[in-house]
């Protein structure tokens, strides 16, 4: 490993530990960031290129696994421009990431090319995290999408703020 490569791993580690987060979660963090890596570079081979078509396999994924695309989930934590995969809890991120390594090795395998055909893969990968989040739930008794998110301050809807109450 590069040092400057170690250098930015102790710096997402001391970002996130300085932020609340503990070190199970870091870690579950930091494997999503390389396997998303991984899963970047599968698409690229694919014949995926800008930016709106890993926006929208993303999506396929999330929504395959969560109900939601990503906007509607940030919206179900209430979050606006925040970091989601930061907002999970580590159950949350272990299915994106469950999801992502799933369409990696499907798409590895059957070698889509172009949106069209890696939507369809995408949406595979997603599936094998729903399965998975499926028995959980069932083994739970209750949701594993949860609301919670690491803001510790909420939103202020600056249209029904009272300009009479500011100080």
């Amino acid at each position: 490993m590069l040092k400057w490569e170690t250098t930015a791993i102790n710096r997402a580690i001391d970002y996130y530990r300085n932020k609340g987060y503990n070190d199970k979660w870091i870690e579950a963090r930091l494997k999503g960031i390389l396997d998303r890596k991984k899963l970047t570079d599968v698409w690229k081979e694919n014949g995926i290129k800008n930016n709106f078509e890993y926006a929208i396999l993303t999506n396929e994924i999330y929504q395959s696994w969560s109900g939601m695309k990503a906007s509607k989930y940030k919206e179900h934590k209430n979050i606006r421009k925040e970091s989601l995969r930061d907002n999970m809890t580590d159950i949350e991120v272990t299915l994106t990431d469950l999801g992502e390594i799933a369409t990696r090795e499907i798409a590895k395998e059957h070698k889509p090319y172009g949106l069209k055909e890696n939507i369809n893969v995408a949406k595979m990968g997603g599936d094998v995290a729903k399965v998975a989040r499926d028995n959980l739930e069932k083994k739970l008794g209750k949701s594993v999408i949860s609301k919670e998110n690491s803001l510790n301050y909420k939103y202020l809807d600056t249209n029904k703020v009272d300009k009479n109450k500011l100080p």
